[in-house]
């Protein structure tokens, strides 16, 4: 069997291989010989062996019933990399197993990209300045911009900007990136089988900005954006404040919430479900998921990362690459 989705190994002194080889091994045989890794063969084995979890690994994208393929990448200093220590080799290895997944990718040879986390002390330590996978996924890919979504079953969110700080945040919100953001998760979730989705805008000052009083933003560049989507057909509405509008998307009003940055999407996702929450990137020529959390250094190689978001971003991957099978 040919893989369907390829896994890269994150960090790996960090929890990545730990919580993908747990993961594996509760997949069906048929499941897991369709879900590749992009890693380090050698540390995989080692991982297994750490959890007892008795994998078979095969190099390459084929494999037989139950073993689990491998597209074995070796990084330079790979000698230096300590388990549950932060370091440049560490940063290097993470980096090239991203830059060998996109690859598949691109060519075809994988539909989704599943990413276990890097820390990015460690990636810019090896020369690599990006501030996490999604910038880095656009550098790969030649993509000019990108969108975060953080999907669950109970509360999605899609970002108008992330790593920004709250200063740039609030400048950022253009009337082009906020119709951008709309249209990408629209596209998204009718990908996903939804034939009209239901999208909420959150302003972006207190009250959407109380009519100019706290602010016009909303006047000037969030309702124009709304207004422009909403002529394309697109089921959107707001600005709506942004202490009301997550609260009526858990109870089933929208599908999805435009988040006007960062922490105001990631707050409530995180408070509804952290360990199912899935960070997905959008915009991009390729599909990825990933975990929502960090490499855990500090309980690295102790056997004791829990690998439920690894389950989660699995998952949807799994889904997102049966639609595209499917289409």
């Amino acid at each position: 069997m040919t893989a369907k989705i390829g896994i890269t190994m994150g960090d790996p002194s960090g929890i990545g291989p730990e919580i993908i080889v747990k993961t594996l091994a509760l997949m069906s045989p048929a499941t897991r010989s369709v879900s590749a890794v992009v890693g380090n063969l050698a540390t995989l084995r080692r991982a297994d062996k750490l959890l007892g979890t008795g994998l078979n690994f095969a190099e390459g994208l084929d494999a037989r019933d139950g073993e689990v393929p491998v597209a074995n990448v070796s990084s330079k200093d790979q000698d230096k990399i300590v388990d549950g220590k932060v370091s440049a080799a560490g940063g290097e290895a993470a980096y090239r197993y991203v830059e060998a997944a996109v690859k598949l990718a691109l060519e075809h040879k994988i539909e989704v990209i599943v990413t276990a986390p890097l820390n990015k002390a460690a990636m810019h330590s090896a020369g690599h300045h990006f501030d996490g996978h999604t910038e880095l996924l656009a550098h790969l890919t030649g993509a000019k911009s990108s969108f975060m979504l953080l999907a669950s079953d109970k509360l999605n969110a899609i970002h108008v900007t992330t790593h920004q700080s709250l200063k740039n945040a609030a400048e950022r919100p253009t009337i082009e990136r906020v119709v951008a953001t709309i249209r990408a998760g629209h596209q998204h979730f009718r990908e996903l089988g939804i034939a009209k989705p239901r999208i909420a805008v959150a302003g972006l000052n207190p009250h959407s900005g109380e009519g100019g009083i706290f602010g016009r933003e909303e006047i000037e560049r969030i309702q124009p954006a709304i207004e422009i989507a909403q002529k394309e057909g697109i089921d959107v509405k707001g600005p709506i404040s942004g202490d009301t509008v997550f609260y009526r998307a858990l109870k089933g009003e929208f599908d999805l919430v435009v988040a006007q940055y960062h922490d105001q999407g990631h707050i409530p996702t995180k408070l509804i479900a952290f360990d199912e929450t899935v960070n997905v990137s959008l915009g991009l020529p390729i599909r990825r998921t990933s975990v929502d959390h960090g490499t855990a250094h500090d309980i690295a190689w102790t056997g004791k990362a829990n690998n439920v978001n690894m389950q989660a971003a699995i998952a949807y991957a799994r889904k997102m690459a049966d639609h595209v099978s499917a289409s």
